[in-house]
């Protein structure tokens, strides 16, 4: 690892992270159109974010930075893959690694692993039913659309908030932080299928993350006191088509995304570094 890279992760260490990611959560939302139009002409100067298919396609006509940065696009700018077997993408990133796990220990970077059960929190039934499963960890950057959606299909049927550190979680932090998803304040929502196939998705928070937002929660992150929590479930859950929304990242960060085991097979193109958009096949559903 580099000079710049160690200290790098050494200033992430000592910074107020927590406190530094509130007061972005309060810059990101100011409506004064001069503070806003200056936020986001820096923006779109330094990351040239991907405006494709946005459904307001003129940055300077969002009321805040934040309804920028979470910008929706136009409803077919992303085709869901409609084969019934495809697991498709929840989001537009860059994959940071996929693969499968050996029993409970997932791939974070080269020579680093972290454990399935300290990424859930120490939820036994879920670690259960997916340990030795498939994984894939989905990086969203900057200049990303920053909305989550459904890689299948699915209710959602526990969800919980664990607190944590907000290190980056850029190649560089991946590279040289143990455990950092794990680490790492997050939030997990865990599924069932019409046929009951569990998958969970874990969303991971990350520096200057000002909030995790989901559709059954709202705004999750920041939240007072920072401690564990399950989070509301609909008595009546409703089934998410694939491709529908499920959350956002008010900032950028990573998904994490886990299946069982022999659930389903990865396209073989797939590696760490591929670019992904929403509804682009991930992968494949195993035969009954």
């Amino acid at each position: 690892m580099t000079l710049a890279a160690r200290l790098f992760i050494a200033l992430q260490r000592v910074l107020p992270q927590h406190a530094l990611s509130r007061l972005v959560h309060r810059i990101a939302r100011s409506r004064l159109p001069l503070a806003k139009n200056v936020l986001i002409r820096a923006f779109v100067r330094t990351f040239k974010p991907d405006m494709d298919g946005a459904r307001e396609p003129h940055a300077l006509h969002y009321p805040s930075f934040n309804a920028f940065f979470t910008r929706a696009l136009e409803p077919q700018a992303r085709p869901i893959d409609p084969d019934a077997r495809a697991v498709v993408s929840p989001v537009d990133g860059t994959v940071s690694q996929i693969g499968y796990l050996t029993g409970g220990s997932i791939l974070q970077a080269k020579g680093r692993t972290y454990g399935l059960d300290a990424l859930l929190c120490n939820h036994r039934s879920w670690v259960e039913r997916l340990a030795g499963g498939a994984f894939a960890t989905l990086y969203l950057a900057p200049r990303n659309y920053h909305r989550i959606h459904m890689p299948l299909a699915a209710e959602l049927h526990a969800a919980w908030y664990t607190p944590g550190r907000l290190f980056s979680v850029n190649e560089t932090t991946a590279s040289g932080v143990s455990g950092l998803f794990a680490r790492n304040e997050r939030v997990v929502c865990a599924f069932e299928t019409a046929s009951g196939l569990p998958f969970v998705m874990v969303l991971v928070g990350a520096l200057f993350v000002g909030s995790i937002h989901t559709r059954w929660h709202g705004d999750v992150t920041p939240c007072s006191p920072r401690q564990a929590q399950d989070l509301a479930v609909p008595g009546a859950p409703a089934p998410l088509q694939k491709g529908a929304e499920m959350g956002r990242f008010n900032m950028g960060s990573t998904v994490v995304l886990l299946f069982p085991p022999t659930s389903v097979s990865w396209l073989p193109e797939l590696a760490a570094g591929s670019r992904i958009r929403v509804g682009q096949r991930l992968a494949l559903l195993s035969a009954a």
